[in-house]
């Protein structure tokens, strides 16, 4: 006897879907993923991130938490981003509308997922500048920033500060990490 024939969600599928539980989901190739819950570190560092950001930005950008975040072109992938910044006005639709900025936690069991699947695809967002991968085991960030069609990464490890062009924002580092590490 054969398997039946698994489905594979829209986004749209996705986004009216529920599986009764607290379970936060990403879509991935049409199938929905559970997340499993963020360690502390990751939780506080991405709330930290929110924080700074929502200290320094003016309207009508904001930083949203556990942002949802479409993939152009792209009706079976829906991530929940740590954070994200966008400029758009506020909609009662799901997701964040055009991101500016896309921060990742990356932690021990997501690094290498979050480099090598979400990053290319982030990068594929028009509207997104920069994109922050932030370590939540040693102070550490890799900031990508848009220049043109190309892309370039910056290193900034131990004091530094984050700079994020896009918005004329600075972040030191000690800042994000002050009693975590």
């Amino acid at each position: 006897m054969s398997d039946p024939a698994r489905h594979v969600m829209t986004v749209d599928e996705f986004l009216a879907w529920d599986d009764g539980t607290d379970t936060r989901y990403e879509l991935i190739r049409g199938e929905p993923v559970a997340m499993a819950p963020p360690a502390d570190a990751h939780a506080i560092l991405a709330a930290a991130i929110a924080r700074e950001f929502h200290a320094r930005l003016h309207r009508p950008c904001r930083a949203r938490v556990e942002a949802g975040i479409r993939i152009p072109n792209r009706n079976d992938m829906w991530f929940q981003t740590d954070v994200a910044v966008s400029c758009a006005p506020a909609s009662d639709k799901p997701g964040t509308a055009d991101p500016v900025i896309v921060v990742e936690v990356l932690s021990p069991s997501t690094a290498d997922y979050d480099r090598g699947t979400k990053l290319p695809l982030y990068r594929q967002i028009p509207s997104v500048q920069e994109i922050l991968l932030i370590d939540s085991t040693r102070r550490r960030a890799e900031l990508w920033h848009r220049e043109g069609d190309s892309w370039r990464v910056q290193d900034i490890i131990g004091d530094g500060a984050l700079r994020f062009h896009a918005l004329d924002v600075e972040i030191a580092l000690a800042d994000v990490y002050e009693g975590i590490l």
